[in-house]
């Protein structure tokens, strides 16, 4: 790294969404930027996402969409019983119609606003195409700009003096390189490929009965790092849940659409356990799923409901490209597939007890728990978990199915407690100064479980809009500490 690397405003940890945002905002007001990413590419998860969070903008405005800032903070504090912060949330709510400003001016498309969950309010306004196109605009612009990018360069340790942030250390060869900046962000994007603390923070085993998907090397550097300074620790244990199935090296194909609906679920005894019209709500799905400590339930269909979505379409969308009516039109090709590259999540029987010792369970309750379902679906009345009658379809067979549900997680959602102006808070509610995080390393925003009922894209959306916040925050600092 050469000499003029070595002496900035601001520090960047990490190159998602919430990393770029805060570069860019900080470079635009003329800070000095230097962005380090361990990975060898920009992005991480951030390339993934579909869609973000937003009330207020422009375009929810030109579809009379009059869910307001005051609603989604209202809903999202009720959501989490007001164990979230109060003021970030707000600040993130008031934040994100400009945000998406912003981001047209980045040169992002966004395709609409929509949500795919029934009396859920409009927020998710989706990108063209995915997150790539918005991280390699955000890229360019950055660069256009004068932000050094640092690929395949970890921080190892943030610098601390007399009580206020210096700068860090960066590995280098032979020796780790000091980087002097005025203010240091941190948005290395969680922990969720840290077997150790995953267990210790959360309860639950990596791999085995919680599977991390899009996540790669995430091992809580920035958490660790600000911990060490005396940051003070919120939101350690979140995680975003859901519940897919089966696992394969692509998720999203036209049997895991199968497998989401809401049709017949089952425990890994054969029991039923919900209503699973709560398909739609994807926290829900997760939490309920992750009460197994096996880490997996089974959804069950038969011939007659995969002909149903064949011939009139999907109940629940899977992501924006494929909305409710969406048709299973390659599902026995993908599934003979499946069966060729050896997937054992999926099994296919002739009866429902050749079906029970396909999956491994007692043959006597799972088919005591299909007649009593069946008995549900002839009499249009869920007796049990009270599901709405239009999703009461009976199994009958030729042939019925179970695919294996795993427990999955799309990334750890804190750590780090910060206030409002995402600065870092230490253990005696004292401002670090200097010190910022944003997205998956910062605490707060959530109670226990992430809100996608009243504010779907909100993930991806508190990565961009506390970003954008750090970003502006730390422009009033350095004007401060330079004077």
């Amino acid at each position: 790294m050469n000499a003029s690397a070595t002496e900035v405003d601001l520090v960047v940890i990490g190159s998602g969404a919430a990393g770029l945002a805060a570069a860019l905002t900080a470079a635009e007001g003329g800070a000095k930027v230097i962005v380090f990413e361990k990975q060898r590419a920009p992005g991480g998860t951030s390339n993934f996402f579909g869609g973000i969070f937003a009330v207020e903008s422009d375009m929810q405005r030109a579809q009379f969409i009059d869910y307001s800032r005051d609603d989604a903070f209202k809903s999202i504090m009720e959501y989490s019983h007001w164990k979230a912060n109060p003021r970030l949330v707000r600040a993130v709510v008031n934040e994100s119609a400009e945000t998406i400003s912003w981001l047209e001016q980045q040169g992002v498309e966004f395709a609409g606003v929509t949500i795919n969950m029934p009396k859920s309010p409009r927020t998710y306004h989706t990108v063209a195409g995915t997150g790539l196109a918005v991280v390699k605009a955000l890229v360019t612009n950055a660069k256009e700009i004068g932000v050094d990018l640092r690929l395949g360069t970890p921080v190892t340790k943030i610098l601390k003096e007399d009580g206020r942030i210096t700068g860090v250390m960066v590995e280098g060869e032979p020796d780790d390189i000091r980087v002097n900046a005025k203010a240091v962000v941190i948005a290395s994007g969680g922990f969720a490929n840290n077997r150790q603390w995953i267990r210790k923070y959360t309860g639950f085993e990596l791999e085995k009965n919680l599977i991390p998907i899009g996540n790669t090397d995430k091992f809580g550097d920035g958490i660790r790092m600000a911990w060490e300074v005396g940051a003070a620790e919120e939101g350690i244990g979140v995680v975003e849940l859901y519940r897919v199935g089966p696992i394969t090296t692509e998720i999203g194909g036209q049997v895991e659409w199968a497998t989401v609906q809401p049709d017949l679920w089952v425990d890994p005894r054969g029991e039923r356990f919900c209503d699973e019209a709560i398909a739609f709500y994807d926290t829900s799905v997760g939490n309920v799923n992750a009460k197994f400590k096996e880490g997996y339930s089974y959804s069950l269909f038969d011939t007659s409901i995969l002909e149903h979505y064949k011939q009139e379409g999907l109940d629940k969308s899977v992501n924006a490209r494929t909305p409710p009516g969406s048709k299973l039109t390659n599902f026995d090709k993908e599934l003979e597939i499946l069966f060729e590259k050896g997937n054992t999540d999926v099994s296919v029987a002739d009866s429902i007890e050749e079906l029970a010792c396909k999956i491994e369970v007692d043959p006597v309750v799972l088919k005591n728990t299909v007649e009593e379902y069946n008995r549900y679906c002839e009499k249009k009345h869920d007796d049990l978990f009270a599901k709405d009658p239009r999703y009461l379809r009976p199994l009958k067979g030729p042939k019925f199915y179970a695919v294996k549900a795993h427990t999955i997680f799309l990334g750890t959602m804190g750590g780090i407690r910060i206030n409002h102006k995402t600065e870092v808070i230490d253990k005696k509610d004292a401002v670090i100064a200097g010190l910022y995080a944003a997205g998956f390393d910062a605490g707060g925003m959530y109670g226990d479980s992430y809100h996608i009922s009243v504010a779907s894209g909100s993930s991806v959306g508190f990565a961009f809009n506390s970003g954008r916040i750090a970003g502006k925050s730390v422009l009033n600092y350095i004007k401060n500490v330079s004077r």
